[in-house]
């Protein structure tokens, strides 16, 4: 499978030290007015990725967030799946997810089957993700859903030879994620961790909630941080967290 042109875009960034961020938008949390103001929020700050999808998904709410996401901006629009049924030929490509912390099937390559022949025939842009749910205090919908437990908070190296082992099979991203509703987000020891076992761009997600854990987890080696529910509840910390990105990204530039 050839290497598309989104993840060329991320690996080339991260060649040069810069950082991005990705809002994840869940279709059954967002309502229509709630996207608009995301969306001209993310027009004076910016934003690099919207990541669209949720662990319970209506197909028509997805398709109408998407339809809205496209209309009205330019910022790519990964899908961000936990069923093959989320799948949107709108969208611009994939993180196609491989629950790689788990040892449930169906999420490291069941789901992946069923969806193959239907990702083959659409236009979408595929970048295979590893994908690592970490212990941050709380059982999530994440970990509910796919029937698995967590990585431990407090175990660095076990994430790290985890998302090892991914980079091994082939996978182009790792994706450590605290998971929706997390108390405290994926430690700054884990994240520093992977980005030394690995070379592939790092995605972490989960309770990024301050500007100051969204700095931390980019000092320890995230690429790209996400923010989700926190946006949804306060849509100007948007304006916060894209600050911090864009101030590593001024210190990239200059050196």
């Amino acid at each position: 499978m050839r290497l598309t042109s989104l993840y060329d875009g991320l690996s080339k960034r991260r060649s040069h030290g810069r950082k991005s961020l990705a809002i994840l938008l869940d279709p059954d949390n967002l309502t229509e007015a709630g996207c608009r103001k995301v969306l001209a929020l993310s027009e004076t700050h910016p934003v690099d990725y919207f990541f669209v999808g949720g662990s319970l998904v209506m197909n028509s709410h997805q398709t109408a967030l998407i339809q809205q996401i496209k209309q009205h901006s330019a910022v790519p629009v990964l899908l961000f799946p936990s069923h093959s049924l989320h799948l949107d030929p709108q969208a611009d490509g994939i993180l196609l997810l491989s629950l790689i912390s788990g040892r449930n099937p169906e999420f490291l390559i069941g789901q992946h089957v069923i969806a193959a022949p239907l990702l083959r025939q659409s236009n979408l842009q595929i970048l295979p993700t590893g994908y690592l749910l970490v212990d941050t205090g709380r059982q999530t919908t994440a970990s509910y859903m796919s029937g698995t437990t967590p990585l431990p908070y407090d175990k660095p190296t076990i994430a790290a030879c985890t998302a090892m082992a991914g980079e091994q099979l082939g996978l182009r991203l790792m994706y450590l994620d605290g998971g929706s509703g997390a108390m405290y987000p994926v430690s700054a020891a884990t994240i520093r961790a992977v980005r030394q076992a690995v070379d592939v761009p790092i995605i972490v997600g989960g309770g990024i909630n301050t500007a100051d854990k969204a700095q931390a987890a980019l000092a320890a080696g995230a690429d790209v941080i996400v923010v989700g529910n926190q946006v949804e509840k306060n849509p100007e910390f948007l304006g916060e967290v894209s600050r911090v990105v864009q101030s590593f990204n001024t210190v990239a530039d200059v050196a």
